[in-house]
């Protein structure tokens, strides 16, 4: 079985009602065509502004009523007080719209989780070979400090527990232990500190056990792996796809009161659909 059909499997009955305010997009389309024809997501579409739409808007960060109108006119804050409001139980977007605008729309109108700081986003890689690794941060915060990257370590835990099974967290970083030294290493040592999980160490060591007895590291068989800013986690995925054939499924956002995913521009009807699997079983 491959990770989208255990994502498939695992959603499987639950009818988890996910708006898409992109709808016009033929691939968005395709794919909630197909999403239909089984049981785990009830595809939406942006319903007609609502009075409870409104005071969600009005209700999550005292905006005024003049104001709360003229943001539901636009799609990506009128799906995301659909969600607020409890009319939807999650958005997917991002086929035709920047992150930044997701990410705002879903702060302003659904809000941050309870003790949340921070918002965030994860990739899950499925494996040629099987294997499921989740990376982040690749799509949200450009430089986190020590902070931020203990809370983007401690989420993708999170993540990581409710769709796959037991996080093994690995910060990394060019160096390994103390065999390094900098402004970036310290920071990555800070995050570690913070959140507990193992860092700094370098991508090799998280992964191979060989090599990470080899470096004094204990583990090697990390499967959520934290980058310490945006470039890293970014490139790194990329080229996962492009080398090593891995579909990467997402972004996710994380930190949302409730589930938000954030769709690659060039994602294709298939990932949109193992995309609205994912935060079916999410929810």
């Amino acid at each position: 079985m491959t990770f989208k059909d255990h994502m498939a499997e695992k959603a499987r009955g639950k009818a988890i009602r996910i708006v898409f305010p992109e709808y016009v997009d033929l691939r968005i389309s395709q794919a909630m065509e197909e999403l239909a024809k089984g049981t785990a997501v009830v595809p939406m579409r942006l319903s007609e502004p609502t009075d409870s739409h409104l005071r969600a808007l009005m209700e999550a960060r005292g905006l005024s009523e003049k104001m709360a109108r003229r943001l539901l006119i636009k799609p990506l804050y009128q799906a995301a007080a659909m969600v607020a409001a409890g009319d939807a139980d999650a958005m997917i977007a991002g086929a035709g719209s920047p992150t930044r605008r997701v990410i705002e729309a879903a702060g302003m109108a659904i809000g941050l989780a309870e003790g949340v700081t921070l918002p965030s986003s994860f990739f899950l890689m499925a494996m040629p070979d099987g294997r499921v690794l989740l990376f982040a941060d690749c799509a949200v915060n450009v430089a986190p400090d020590a902070e931020g990257l203990a809370a983007i370590a401690t989420a993708s835990a999170r993540s990581f527990a409710a769709l796959v099974g037991e996080p093994k967290v690995a910060l990394l970083s060019f160096s390994t232990g103390t065999s390094g030294a900098g402004e970036s290493v310290d920071l990555v040592r800070r995050a570690a500190e913070i959140s507990g999980f193992p860092g700094p160490v370098q991508a090799d060591a998280a992964l191979n056990p060989l090599i990470a007895e080899k470096k004094g590291f204990a583990g090697g068989d990390a499967n959520v792996l934290i980058f310490p800013n945006l470039n890293a986690g970014n490139i790194a995925y990329k080229l996962m796809q492009e080398l090593a054939g891995a579909q990467a499924i997402g972004p996710f956002l994380q930190g949302f009161r409730k589930p938000v995913c954030d769709l690659s521009r060039g994602a294709t009807v298939d990932d949109i659909v193992a995309a609205a699997h994912v935060v079916a079983a999410m929810v």
